[in-house]
């Protein structure tokens, strides 16, 4: 180091490294991110670079070491971006705004504060309800991120998920109907002088689309099924070409059921509990080693002999037909998963800060309040407070009243 170096270092003229500007403001918003610990679950739900623009904005992100490790993001990609990395998800949960993928578990309970907000997702039929009798008593405002609807009346996560589900389930099908994994020794798809793999799809949402263009690439030959015929044109319309399509009637469904090579259920309830249209009685005439992908399980399933699997289980056997019940299929994709939800939490909180915070936002969009289900201690969802029969306020009798 020369003398003129030393000295413009002792005078401070030496080239100094300048934090980012970031502007504060009243809405500021503390954010935090723990790891997930449920269901093998690899999501987070904002990535580095939606962090940055967060803490541009004035806002602060504290995020949980290796949060980001199931989706390929490090802590340092984090850091970088300007979020605070802690140690412990004890830290975490100081922030009054947490974000997380799947719900609360016990331990989480012990950590989260009083009067704090959580958006997640709520996951209904795996729980009782006690879980959200520990959500009332600390005077939660919870958002199930299933619910949270858009100004059109879209639910832009559920839809963003589905399409990854739908894009996914036909791979697992695959896997599943070949001889490595004890299935029936089937490709999925056709060549040449081989009848084409046969797929039914219940449901004609989102889900199903994705599935049924996946499975028409690879040559399948596909039936899907809905109990509405205008959900049947608009799939049949945005798929562009001729395709099997038919009402729910029980002696058609069960003949395509028994001949099916995969059966895929992707009904999402319209309110509450999804329906359950494939018997008991109707699997057991099921070929042999024939996959059933239950993609509607976070609401009940679509089938009776349905029951929650795990990605370190994902599977198992009822007669003699193979079960694929995991409710977080999007985790199989977690980097890609992560995106898609980064991009829909992203604006959203850029505007709730800009408004004055979760409670300005839910006051000023009554397109938002479908997806809040507990507001300081109180219901707001009038199926689950039926379901459990606990005490049940409507949201838009407050909005009333501060109108």
């Amino acid at each position: 180091m020369t003398g003129f170096e030393q000295l413009a270092k002792q005078t401070a003229l030496y080239p100094q490294e300048a934090p980012a500007a970031v502007k504060k403001h009243n809405g500021s918003l503390m954010i935090g991110m723990p790891k997930e610990v449920s269901l093998q679950e690899n999501r987070i739900a904002l990535t580095p670079e939606a962090v940055t623009i967060l803490v541009r904005h004035g806002h602060d992100v504290l995020i949980e070491k290796g949060a980001g490790a199931g989706a390929k993001f490090s802590d340092n990609d984090y850091s970088e971006a300007g979020a605070q990395i802690m140690p412990s998800a004890k830290e975490v949960y100081d922030a009054n705004l947490i974000l997380k993928v799947e719900p609360l578990v016990d331990q989480e309970f012990d950590y989260i504060k009083t009067g704090s907000t959580l958006i997640s997702a709520v996951n209904l039929p795996n729980h009782e309800k006690k879980y959200f009798e520990r959500l009332n008593s600390k005077k939660i405002t919870a958002l199930g991120y299933e619910y949270i609807e858009d100004k059109v009346g879209g639910m832009p996560i559920i839809r963003a998920m589905s399409e990854i589900a739908g894009s996914t389930v036909m791979l697992i099908a695959g896997e599943y109907l070949s001889s490595a994994n004890n299935g029936r020794g089937v490709i999925l798809g056709g060549i040449t002088g081989v009848p084409p793999t046969k797929v039914v799809i219940l449901g004609a949402g989102t889900v199903a689309e994705y599935a049924a263009r996946t499975a028409l690439g690879l040559g399948a030959e596909i039936k899907i099924f809905d109990k509405h015929i205008y959900k049947l044109q608009r799939l049949k319309y945005a798929i562009g070409q001729h395709i099997y399509t038919s009402i729910i009637e029980t002696d058609t469904l069960s003949e395509a059921i028994q001949r099916a090579d995969v059966v895929i259920g992707a009904m999402r309830a319209e309110d509450g509990l999804s329906p359950i249209v494939v018997t008991q009685e109707m699997v057991s005439r099921m070929k042999l080693d024939a996959v059933i992908i239950d993609v509607s399980i976070d609401q009940g399933g679509n089938f009776e002999t349905s029951k929650m699997t795990t990605h370190k289980e994902p599977t198992y056997k009822y007669q003699n037909v193979i079960h694929y019940c995991v409710p977080n299929i999007a985790s199989r994709v977690a980097h890609t998963a992560s995106l898609a939800l980064s991009n829909i939490f992203l604006p959203f909180l850029l505007k709730t800060g800009t408004i004055g915070g979760i409670e300005e936002m839910m006051f000023a969009n009554r397109w938002f309040m479908k997806g809040v289900y507990s507001h300081n201690g109180l219901l707001t969802n009038a199926y689950i407070a039926k379901k459990f029969n606990m005490r049940y306020k409507d949201l838009s009798l407050l909005l009333a009243a501060r109108i």
